[in-house]
């Protein structure tokens, strides 16, 4: 679809009717090379005169993998694995366990919402794409044995003050076993546990006819920000983004060398954002129960080697600002979501008081 001269396009809500079913969730490798090689075309285009590319329609497509399997299913060492999950685990900080926590699962699903990014038909460039919050919801445990689908679709393409951001929403269901199937008559063959929406923004687009609205993620207090009393301590080495890489399969090179980060403006490598949202995850624990909602807003970078410290503290007891900060990121599932004031709010910053992340972990109801 092309939206008329001067008409910005629908923002898009919800999963798309057309279903693709891929055989395997692919692998990022070969994903990020075909979304290198389209950025620089799909760049060029935005900055034609009269405005840049007018279809920026988001492909109208739900890509689904049936049948991913976990623990003694999968492939020895890999995504699912009992070894993979340890590994993830120590990682983190999470404690060893059979259910696979939400930075895990979002390990898991992030190759087949890239895939959705690097669609001929995806209007922005994955090249420079900026990733700014996250919200997941999980509705029940997921554990090792369980056979899942997984799903990803992209919607709610809008403005931002910097340019265009999008959501990438992946879901994971456990599919039902044949004896729940022939006990269950009629009932859905999955059980939805896991709903994620990353939220991207990509630099320097435009909507035809969009106004520059301000984002809802962009205003996060982090110009007023006063470090509170920190709760840990995380000392990160040269290294952290290359451990990460290796386990979650994310090599995006900014995390990865020094020289990948300079030619994005960076002095050094970066965390990648999803390790360190995920440390602040594991750092709740048990409080966020065994279904929760996981959000996190992100705001500057950390460069490493760093030294991040970390406040985690009863959602009830922040102030007024803090509360207002995190309740820019809503739940990716609202029907059931905790009570607010409930959980724990953190937040994360490096040793110059910068903030890197603020977020909140909300037993659901």
């Amino acid at each position: 679809m092309t939206a008329p001269d001067g008409v910005a396009p629908t923002a898009r809500s919800g999963a798309p009717e057309r279903v693709e079913t891929l055989p395997t969730i692919p692998g990022l490798g070969g994903l990020y090379v075909r979304g290198v090689a389209a950025s620089g075309r799909i760049a060029a285009a935005h900055r034609l005169p009269g405005g840049g590319r007018r279809d920026l329609a988001l492909p109208d497509v739900t890509y689904r993998v049936a049948g991913v399997p976990t623990g003694d299913a999968a492939a020895p060492g890999h995504v699912g694995s009992a070894a993979h999950l340890a590994r993830y685990a120590r990682l983190v900080g999470e404690a060893p366990s059979e259910v696979l926590p939400a930075g895990y699962l979002h390990v898991l699903g992030f190759p087949l919402a890239t895939a959705v990014m690097v669609r001929t038909d995806f209007p922005l460039p994955l090249l420079g794409m900026v990733h700014l919050a996250n919200s997941v919801s999980v509705l029940r445990p997921v554990r090792l044995g369980d056979i899942l689908e997984v799903r990803a679709w992209a919607e709610r393409l809008r403005p931002h003050r910097r340019g265009v951001q999008v959501d990438l929403v992946t879901e994971v269901s456990v599919e039902r076993t044949d004896d729940e199937r022939a006990a269950g008559s009629g009932l859905s063959a999955t059980t939805l546990a896991y709903r994620g929406v990353s939220t991207y923004l990509a630099k320097g687009v435009t909507l035809p006819g969009g106004p520059a609205a301000e984002d809802a993620n962009a205003s996060s207090g982090t110009e007023a920000f006063v470090a509170p009393l920190p709760t840990a301590r995380w000392t990160l080495g040269a290294g952290t983004g290359r451990a990460y890489a290796a386990v979650s399969g994310d090599r995006n090179p900014i995390h990865t060398s020094a020289l990948g980060a300079k030619a994005f403006g960076f002095p050094r490598a970066i965390a990648h954002g999803m390790y360190t949202a995920a440390r602040a995850l594991a750092e709740a624990g048990p409080r966020r129960g065994d279904t929760y909602d996981w959000t996190v807003s992100f705001a500057n970078p950390v460069l490493l080697p760093s030294t991040v410290d970390v406040a985690l503290r009863p959602a009830g007891s922040t102030s007024t600002a803090v509360r207002d900060a995190v309740a820019q990121v809503a739940p990716a599932v609202p029907d059931g979501a905790g009570d607010p004031t409930t959980g724990v709010v953190y937040q994360a910053w490096d040793g110059k008081g910068r903030l890197h992340l603020t977020g909140r972990v909300t037993p659901r109801g």
